[in-house]
């Protein structure tokens, strides 16, 4: 009989094989929108109007043969401008495996879509144009790489055929860059040398660069492991609704529906609950309309309790032996994404999973230069497109894991209270890996010019 945890890693090992979240970024004009045309087309996952309206504006544009990156550029501006502004997600397939794509812009004032795309991606595919080699911009999505703990790293080197495919052009790029993504604690980094626009080494290997021996960019994506060992992760269950029937059928049902954010859920496991600290026994579990003795996640379930205890949407449901300590002070790092400055004294709303309380912003005691990595001290505020260290008092305590730890639960969000825009995502802990960072002295404003 199969066991509960050869049931747990053999749906880890399906969701490996069937499911890649991965997004691209590189510098304006590195070829990124190329890329992912070119990898949707060559890997036949490009509906035939779609080719047919792309070939047309590419002839009305005088172009001899097809510009894939409009398969990608949606809007109107991006074409007129020939770059990428906003996150553009595809959805395509293989027969190794199936992938959710987030092509993120490449410019400086766009950085904090780049946050958005790469925040859910197992893999981050660099772009870098051999001409140029590495530049601030790819300093800086490294940074938001590593910042995001995204685990699998492709530098991917293109216009080669521009270089007339050197080989020692190639090794100094990833040399050069897989030494600064190691020191911000990148974890895996896998260097790639392509032609975007020939088809060389995306889907197809290339016929002019037999010094390089790796996969090409497809056959990485197709096989790189991005399991996880979900019966080592520390299970989290936070309650999204509180299913209580009350008919002649269900007269004392009361469950506790939502996801599981990490981790495994048995019948008869004692529990946590939180901020409330209160404990309690699983008495099963209701999956589908069935009952089972064990889940995991990412599966949509009802807990039900042996006791009667006053949860709600937003309590945290954990393991007894592994439950988080609850905290109303949280030190985290911030990508501010709104338009509108976060300052000290900020009052917010902090969502964390299914829970949202209010909030004050205590301190920002530095924001985070990507170009050198330094931290400035007391800036004040943070405008749209920084990263920065925060303190922020909530009204209510939180189960917040650090980031590191778990990405879903490490995270969060700070909104304005007034009309609902978001503000800040953050994750709590410490910024990096590897933390070898130095602070610079700030101007007399606490900025850098």
């Amino acid at each position: 009989m199969t066991s509960t945890t050869d049931q747990v890693a053999g749906f880890a090992d399906l969701a490996a094989t069937t499911l890649l979240r991965f997004a691209t970024a590189g510098s304006v004009d590195d070829g990124k929108s190329t890329l992912v045309g070119r990898l949707l087309h060559d890997s036949k996952s490009v509906l035939t109007d779609q080719l047919e309206a792309v070939e047309a504006v590419s002839a009305q544009r005088g172009q001899d043969t097809p510009d894939l990156a409009l398969l990608t550029d949606g809007l109107r501006a991006e074409r007129e401008q020939g770059i990428t502004i906003d996150v553009a997600y595809r959805y395509f397939a293989t027969a190794r495996r199936r992938f959710i794509l987030a092509d993120t812009p490449g410019h400086v004032q766009y950085t904090r879509n780049m946050v958005t795309g790469a925040s859910t991606a197992d893999l981050a595919v660099v772009l870098v144009d051999a001409r140029n080699g590495v530049i601030e911009q790819t300093r800086r999505h490294a940074a938001v790489a590593a910042l995001l703990r995204v685990p699998h790293v492709v530098l991917a080197v293109n216009k080669m055929d521009l270089v007339g495919y050197e080989e020692s052009v190639f090794a100094k790029i990833a040399e050069e860059f897989t030494a600064y993504a190691s020191d911000l604690g990148v974890p895996e980094i896998t260097a790639i040398p392509i032609s975007a626009l020939a088809g060389d080494n995306v889907v197809e290997p290339s016929a002019h660069m037999d010094w390089y021996g790796g996969p090409t960019v497809l056959e990485h994506l197709e096989t790189v492991p991005v399991s996880h060992d979900l019966t080592a992760c520390p299970a989290r269950f936070p309650v999204q609704y509180v299913i209580r029937p009350q008919t002649a059928e269900h007269p004392d049902y009361r469950g506790y529906a939502g996801q599981i954010a990490s981790g495994v859920l048995r019948v008869g496991e004692p529990v946590t609950v939180l901020p409330s600290g209160r404990t309690s026994v699983i008495a099963g579990i209701d999956a589908l309309g069935e009952s089972v003795d064990i889940a995991w996640a990412p599966q949509s379930v009802t807990v039900r309790l042996a006791d009667d205890i006053d949860i709600s949407r937003g309590d945290l449901i954990a393991p007894s032996a592994s439950a988080p300590a609850t905290t109303q002070d949280v030190v985290a790092t911030v990508c501010h994404v709104a338009d509108q400055p976060l300052a000290v004294g900020a009052r917010v709303l902090l969502k964390h999973t299914t829970r949202t309380v209010k909030a004050i912003v205590k301190e920002i005691p530095s924001r985070l230069t990507l170009d050198d990595l330094s931290q400035h001290p007391d800036p004040g505020q943070l405008v749209a497109n920084d990263i920065g260290r925060v303190v922020v008092r909530t009204a209510e305590p939180l189960a917040l894991d650090a980031y590191a730890d778990s990405r879903r639960t490490g995270s969060f969000l700070l909104i304005d209270p007034a009309d609902g825009t978001t503000l800040a995502a953050g994750m709590a802990g410490e910024s990096f890996a590897s933390q070898a960072r130095t602070t610079v002295q700030a101007d007399e404003e606490g900025w850098d010019f």
